[in-house]
This record gives C-alpha cells, structure tokens and sequence, in this order.
C-alpha cells in the first residue's frame, strides 16, 4: 500500500492575502497556488492507494480551512482518505473542538503548527491539545520547522522544543512534518528515542543536496523505518514525492559516497502508515 500522509485542501476563501504574498515572495514564483479545487486534489491521489486530508487553523498568518470542509470532503470518499481536523490553541475552546471534530465530524487526528499558530510547543495552550489527543487516541501531524511566512517566530520551531511533549505524552503518536527542516539532525535525534514519534518527508525532494543528506543521515541513525511518505499538496505532489525518493541518490553518482539501497527505498514507499499511526 503507498500513503500520502500530507495533503492538504482550502480554496480561496480559507487563505490570507498576506500569506499567499509571503509564499510567492520567498519561492520566488508569482502564481505559487495554495487554493485547491477538491477535484484536483482527488486526481492527484491517484498514485495512492490511501491519504491522510489535513484541515488548518492558524488564524496569526491568516490560514484557515474549516474542519467541516474537511470532513465533508473524505467522508464522501472513505475507502481512500482520512481526515485529520486543526485547532487553533490560542482559542479558548480547543479542547472542544478536538472532540468536536473527532467525535462529531469523524476526523482521525490533529494538524497543529506552532509557528503558524504563534504559540510556543510547550506552552500549556499547546499542552492541554496534546494531552487529550492521547487520551482520544489520535494522531497528530505537527509542523514543527522553517516556513515561509515574515511575521512567525522562528524560535518555537526547532523539532527538539517537542521532547518534553514526547515524555509527558508517551502514548501519543506524532508525525513531525517535512522531517523538521532545516533542523534535520535534531528532528532525527528525537524520533530515534522516542517509539511513537515519526517524520513525514514531505516537501523536501526538490532540494536534492539536503534530501540526500537527510536521508543517509537518518539511515545512518537507523530511523528510514520511521519515515513515512508525504507530498504536502498542492506544494507538490504524490506522484513527483515518489519519483524524487526513487532519484535521491543522483547527487552520489560517479562518488564513493553512501546512498540508499533500491529496497530502502521501495520500503519507505510502501510502507504501512496507517497500521504505525492506529488509523485503519
């Protein structure tokens, strides 16, 4: 089975002005697209047998998509996609909306990202989240590294601000998305000690040096086994994600440098992410 455990969906209505502009600004392409049509993000599943649909609240950068628009979507498609909802912490109803959103909507985890959210990791807004998604039995996607945005904080991002979480939480399963680049190493280090902590390698394979290294990196620290498959579309897609994973060792060629073997590779692509997150 291969599994996109990183799409995303929101038309326009759901994304800032500021944000698109930020996002244009730093890639460097003036029509960089953030809005998806739900025909087009279902077209790009196609490489895919199943497909993890995230929603997002983050009203500091202007990002919102409803958990409703969400649940609407994969639940008129439940053979392939699952749904995971968003909550702003700095609301007061959280908490609520987590239970909302998984008892009522039928959502299977949490996307949260401190940066965009402008609340530090261990704060206790963040705290109360991550105790009642263990006690829900949900995952959560965790986008904990850089972004493009100009007005975030860049100090609640590094991947090892979440140890005291994976202690205090040791039954919650996270997936730390885009393998918490550019802090690679430290985001490595923390998966590698903790059971029920993982790493999603989305958006990452057009940057071929930092990919490669990543990976053997992480082959090195013998994590691959904990790295799951993620396009982060629209960024980019399945299909790309895929062919990128199977070309990570271009850069080696015509070296004696390490590179990852065909099986090492085909491993990540197939491998069974709903099982390790308790999704099927």
């Amino acid at each position: 089975m291969i599994v996109d455990c990183h799409t995303h969906v929101g038309d326009h209505r759901h994304l800032s002005k500021d944000f698109v502009k930020d996002a244009r600004t730093v890639s460097g392409n003036p029509k960089q697209e953030f809005a998806v049509d739900l025909s087009e993000h279902w077209e790009a599943m196609k490489p895919v047998q199943r497909a993890i649909v995230l929603g997002f609240r983050a009203h500091h950068v202007g990002y919102v998509v409803p958990n409703e628009y969400v649940a609407e979507y994969v639940n008129a498609h439940p053979e392939k996609l699952v749904g995971f909802c968003s909550v702003d912490p700095n609301d007061s109803d959280a908490v609520e909306q987590l239970d909302y959103s998984v008892k009522k909507l039928g959502l299977r985890g949490l996307k949260v990202g401190p940066i965009y959210q402008n609340v530090h990791p261990q704060d206790s807004r963040f705290m109360r989240l991550f105790e009642r998604a263990e006690q829900l039995d949900v995952p959560i996607l965790i986008h904990q590294g850089t972004t493009f945005c100009r007005d975030v904080s860049l100090e609640y991002a590094n991947p090892i601000l979440l140890q005291p979480v994976a202690r205090d939480f040791p039954n919650l399963r996270v997936v730390i998305a885009h393998l918490g680049h550019p802090w690679i190493g430290e985001c490595i280090s923390l998966i590698r000690k903790h059971p029920n902590f993982y790493s999603d390698l989305s958006a990452l394979h057009y940057r071929p040096w930092q990919y490669y290294n990543a990976l053997i990196l992480a082959k090195e620290y013998g994590v691959l086994k904990k790295l799951f498959l993620g396009s982060d579309y629209p960024v980019t897609t399945p299909a790309q994600t895929i062919e990128g994973l199977r070309h990570c060792n271009d850069v080696a060629q015509g070296t004696a440098m390490p590179r990852l073997s065909e099986q090492e590779i085909e491993d990540i692509i197939h491998r069974d992410t709903f099982s390790m997150l308790g999704l099927m």
